[in-house]
């Protein structure tokens, strides 16, 4: 029998915990696989120090510190289809960036993504997260972006639009290391 005092207690702990409460919150438990946790690695190449090498089939990105050193970070990348590769370069960098899906990503579901059309304001609930590099190539936007994400338990799986997903922490970090004008290799 729901007495006043349940009833009381069950408001309580709705406004102290809401969503959670009534099982409607987009945050999920999650940790991280210990692998996925940034840490230098031994890393041969000519690339220069700054430069990123991104490895979607492995679920790594590479910050080379030096011709022998790497920082290593887990990533989320593309579903099928729609990963890219190739050799860019950052030609932006935006902090808690502005979000605006690409036509193809509002053709494939136009429910999910048509009401986004115009852009979401940067901010905790933005797909982009606190940071974003944005991909040149021959000086000209390519529409994919290394960036946070709001979803952190995607890290280490193919799900994403195209572009490279990190932990909100750890693509500021990178953010802090990479200046606009970076190389940046995705691996195909």
């Amino acid at each position: 029998m729901i007495t006043r005092r349940w009833f009381t207690a069950g408001l309580a702990i709705t406004a102290l915990v809401p969503g959670t409460a009534l099982g409607q919150s987009k945050k999920r438990p999650f940790e991280l696989d210990p692998k996925f946790e940034p840490h230098s690695v031994p890393y041969d190449t000519d690339l220069p120090a700054g430069s990123v090498v991104v490895d979607p089939k492995n679920r790594f990105l590479y910050l080379i510190e030096s011709p022998y050193s790497a920082r290593r970070y887990g990533i989320g990348v593309g579903r099928a289809g729609l990963a890219w590769s190739g050799k860019a370069v950052v030609g932006r960098k935006a902090v808690w960036p502005r979000w605006i899906p690409t036509g193809d990503m509002i053709t494939r579901d136009p429910a999910k993504y048509g009401k986004y059309a115009v852009g979401m304001d940067g901010g905790p609930e933005n797909p982009l997260g606190a940071r974003a590099l944005y991909l040149f190539r021959d000086n000209r936007d390519t529409y994919y972006r290394i960036h946070g994400t709001n979803e952190p338990w995607t890290i280490g799986k193919a799900v994403s639009n195209g572009c490279i997903r990190m932990i909100n922490d750890h693509v500021i970090e990178l953010y802090d290391h990479v200046g606009v004008g970076a190389t940046v290799v995705v691996l195909g």
